[in-house]
């Protein structure tokens, strides 16, 4: 999780050891949040991208710079503007291994698959999300 995300970062050689099996970043979410470059978090996702690693753009933050301008977001729309920069990329798949008390396989129709409502479809979690809880806060 690189969170809150200030400053260009490479993790190219840590990416390279094939231990990582995803990234999330975001930007500071709080007053007096200190900005977040498009560039910055675009550099990480290609790292990501050539080690075939998630790469998921959780959040602009509150202050975002992208193209020389600065963006003042708040609330959900910085997670929707993540999610609009195209910039989450899904890598190799997880290898989940999910047994029983007994060690035993879990078949498949027992196993917890997510749904997705209008509005998690603008969210930038979604690509590593579990779903809606059916909690009807959001509608």
């Amino acid at each position: 999780m690189c969170a809150p995300f200030i400053g260009p970062v490479s993790i190219r050689e840590h990416l390279a050891t094939g231990q990582i099996e995803q990234v999330l970043c975001d930007g500071e979410n709080y007053g007096g949040a200190r900005p977040c470059h498009y560039e910055w978090v675009k550099a990480l996702r290609d790292e990501c991208a050539e080690s075939d690693v998630t790469f998921v753009f959780c959040g602009t933050g509150r202050v975002f710079v992208k193209d020389g301008r600065t963006y003042h977001l708040e609330g959900h729309l910085q997670s929707e503007q993540a999610r609009k920069s195209g910039l989450s990329t899904e890598g190799r798949a997880i290898e989940w291994r999910l047994t029983d008390g007994w060690g035993l396989p879990i078949p498949e129709e027992q196993l917890y698959h997510p749904t997705f409502r209008e509005r998690c479809q603008t969210c930038g979690m979604q690509l590593i999300c579990n779903g809606c809880s059916g909690c009807g806060r959001c509608g």
